[in-house]
């Protein structure tokens, strides 16, 4: 019996990604971190203000951030001041600062009854679940872009880790600076990161007069 080749079958699913905005998150404006605050404070959402402070200062990966512990930024009956992890991705320190704001709002968070005996600063609901999840995370950061009218498809968690970065790197041109706080082992990976290109450069060098 002769084989007969037959019209191959394809799987007719849409692309994942269709009607999404892939690619970089966008970090927010300082007028976006205002308003977010504002709305959290007058909400007296304490866990959320603080989680959302801390995103800002720390500058970390999601899943480094919702495993932080509270001996991590908090000592002595105080909030530190500055604080250094290491991260899950590189199995290196990153250190970074905790501002006067972040540290009042994570004070008043750890004061909170629901904080008595968590090791962790996120603790999760759910007994078998010690912190927050990153998908969790997630959902709260497209709840505070969405509550200031944004597009929650142009944000995500990766906006929270380049919002203070992408401002130090606009005033200052200091590439090395930014590449310090974020914990990059390459300078190529900051570039990528901040979206550098030639304009910037010519941007920065047209500032400088000599």
């Amino acid at each position: 019996m002769e084989n007969v080749n037959l019209p191959a079958i394809r799987d007719c699913r849409q692309p994942w990604n269709k009607g999404r905005v892939v690619g970089q998150k966008r970090p927010l404006l300082p007028n976006h971190v205002w308003a977010i605050r504002v709305r959290l404070e007058l909400a007296e959402r304490k866990r959320d203000l603080a989680l959302f402070n801390l995103a800002i200062d720390s500058k970390l990966r999601g899943c480094d951030l919702v495993k932080l512990e509270v001996a991590d930024v908090y000592a002595a009956g105080l909030v530190k001041e500055r604080t250094s992890i290491i991260q899950s991705k590189t199995d290196k320190p990153v250190r970074f600062e905790i501002s006067e704001g972040t540290r009042k709002s994570i004070a008043q968070w750890i004061a909170d009854p629901l904080m008595i005996g968590s090791k962790f600063l996120w603790p999760g609901r759910f007994h078998e679940r010690l912190h927050i999840s990153t998908r969790q995370y997630a959902r709260l950061v497209r709840e505070w872009v969405r509550s200031i009218g944004l597009d929650p498809n142009s944000y995500g968690t990766h906006s929270m880790r380049r919002t203070k970065v992408a401002q130090i790197y606009r005033k200052t041109g200091n590439l090395r600076a930014v590449q310090l706080l974020l914990g990059h082992t390459k300078m190529d990976s900051t570039v990528r990161y901040l979206g550098v290109d030639l304009e910037d450069a010519l941007s920065i060098a047209e500032s400088v007069d000599l």
